[in-house]
């Protein structure tokens, strides 16, 4: 007998039995074909749909912009070998992003509700039951957010203090970053919420003042010229421009990484969409609303840094080159300024993340399919989700500690870019899917669609994405100093594997061997907060 019942395809997925606390006792049923779900998140929210256009665009916008545009520079200059190929990184980047966020747009108007990338794993692939579930939960418990974003702050942070950027140094204060960042966010939650917001503010004056300066160097504005003593950038003369490209498959799919690792947060509204007024219309209006603020930024960012800071000077400034366009432009006082701005846009930025992946492992606990479920769960004791907040600032702190040193910033990007493709390869391709016959069934008629040629592009590009890393690099263009190209890959896939031996052992060879099925329910506690419970109902024999 199946250990978990599973809706039919014509069933509606989103049905579950909802018990007071008091009921919970009487929810144990004795009928052995009792029929059980595979439940989604509670869609009820205590606090309201209080999210309107701009809040919404606010979310997604302060969510993306992070490290990437500061930090990354070098790294993606590295890959691509040319100044032109960096540019056309950051456009297919953007065009990927774009065709990204309409596919989530469709989820988005089609199921509005809260849950993101689980929730519409868990509708398309409801086979075996909680499997979706738990490899999703694999990920978002072992998988740290804020590693990459750590370690910039750390090499800004020295960089403004007049310390070496050793590799201990900029460990060290990137591990004080996370903790200082858990007990504002996991024992002061209110001073952590002011503090983010005042920091996201920083990060637009910081965008403007670089774009407008560089735009002003590059037109010959008196008081914007390259200090004499620096190297005279020629990045935009047309044989200069081309000069160096690397056409190898895996160095240009790692700059590909990098970029698009710089636009993560297209979907990050999906995972408030309860908390959203007139969800599906919002969703429609502010998601690429949102999106093309952060290409015309980005774009107008690299095009000021390549006015200003010549190619070979970027290449060796490792992860502070918006620091050397201010020394440039403006002498190396402001470097300095503007590296403690850069640092505070930074921490702003790990802030926000913590605090959404904090509540993704509240949402997990609350889900009942994880130990210690009921711990994840609680907001206790100081009106947060301090134990959620804790995993994940314990795993990023694991993160920082254990990549070797000159590989830390990069083999923690692709570490979390590599399973952000295999997720959207199962969107995207699921949501091709549901078009098809097997899937009529679903009745899936959005009133947003994506176009079906924008939807198969970012599926082949995420087929691209997947399988491109597992291609050996050319020589000279090595990903890693001293981890193997594959680093990320293997590392990626085995926190997957971990979810399928985790659902195989617990909701599928222990209720076989000991005789008993599983039937989820949500219960509502004294607070008025719900969550679910996995129940184990005997199998009593003829």
């Amino acid at each position: 007998m199946s250990q978990a019942a599973v809706p039919q395809e014509t069933e509606p997925l989103l049905q579950r039995r909802e018990l007071r606390a008091c009921d919970n006792e009487s929810a144990t049923s004795d009928n052995p074909d009792a029929e059980t779900a595979v439940p989604t998140k509670d869609l009820r929210n205590s606090r309201g749909q209080q999210l309107g256009l701009l809040s919404v665009v606010s979310l997604i916008f302060n969510r993306i912009i992070g490290t990437g545009v500061f930090a990354a520079p070098s790294v993606i200059l590295r890959s691509s070998g040319s100044v032109g190929l960096t540019f056309v990184m950051w456009i297919i980047g953007a065009l990927v992003s774009a065709a990204g966020t309409a596919v989530y747009v469709e989820f988005g108007t089609g199921l509005p509700r809260s849950g993101g990338e689980k929730t519409y794993l868990e509708y398309i692939y409801r086979r075996p039951a909680f499997l979706m579930s738990c490899i999703y939960a694999s990920y978002g418990i072992l998988l740290g957010q804020v590693p990459a974003a750590s370690i910039a702050f750390g090499g800004y942070a020295l960089h403004a203090l007049g310390y070496e950027q050793t590799a201990a140094n900029v460990r060290i204060v990137a591990c004080l970053c996370i903790i200082l960042c858990l007990v504002v966010h996991g024992v002061l939650p209110t001073v952590g919420i002011k503090l983010q917001d005042t920091l996201g503010m920083f990060k637009l004056l910081v965008l403007l003042l670089i774009s407008a300066s560089g735009l002003f160097s590059l037109v010959g504005v008196p008081g914007f010229s390259v200090g004499e003593a620096y190297s005279q950038p020629h990045n935009f003369e047309w044989l200069t421009f081309w000069e160096g490209s690397n056409m190898s498959a895996n160095a240009f799919i790692n700059g590909v990484y990098l970029v698009i690792w710089s636009f993560i947060g297209y979907s990050n509204a999906n995972y408030a969409l309860s908390e959203v007024r007139n969800p599906a219309q919002t969703i429609k209006r502010a998601a690429p609303l949102a999106m093309l603020l952060v290409s015309i930024v980005y774009i107008l960012v690299n095009i000021a840094y390549y006015a200003v800071v010549s190619k070979g000077d970027i290449l060796d400034s490792g992860t502070i080159a918006a620091a050397l366009f201010f020394r440039n432009l403006f002498g190396l006082a402001t470097e300095r300024v503007l590296s403690v701005v850069i640092g505070l846009s930074i921490l702003g930025n790990i802030l926000a993340v913590l605090f959404s992946q904090g509540r993704v492992n509240q949402e997990l606990g609350r889900e009942g399919i994880l130990p210690c479920s009921r711990l994840l769960a609680s907001n206790e004791p100081f009106g947060a989700p301090f134990f959620g907040l804790f995993i994940q600032s314990l795993v990023s702190i694991l993160m920082v500690l254990l990549t070797p040193a000159g590989d830390a910033y990069t083999f923690v990007v692709n570490f979390t870019s590599y399973p952000l493709a295999l997720f959207n390869l199962l969107i995207s391709g699921g949501l091709l899917l549901l078009y098809t016959r097997p899937y009529k069934s679903y009745n899936w008629n959005p009133p947003f669609q994506a176009p079906k040629y924008i939807v198969t592009f970012f599926f082949l590009s995420n087929v691209f994405l997947v399988v491109v890393p597992i291609i050996p690099p050319s020589n000279g263009f090595e990903i890693y100093e001293h981890l193997p190209y594959y680093s990320h890959v293997v590392m990626s896939l085995t926190v997957g594997v971990v979810g399928v031996i985790y659902w195989f052992f617990c909701f599928d060879y222990l209720p076989r061997k000991s005789g008993y099925t599983l039937q989820q329910d949500t219960i509502t506690e004294a607070d008025g907060r719900t969550r679910q419970v996995i129940r184990r109902i005997p199998i009593h024999p003829e």
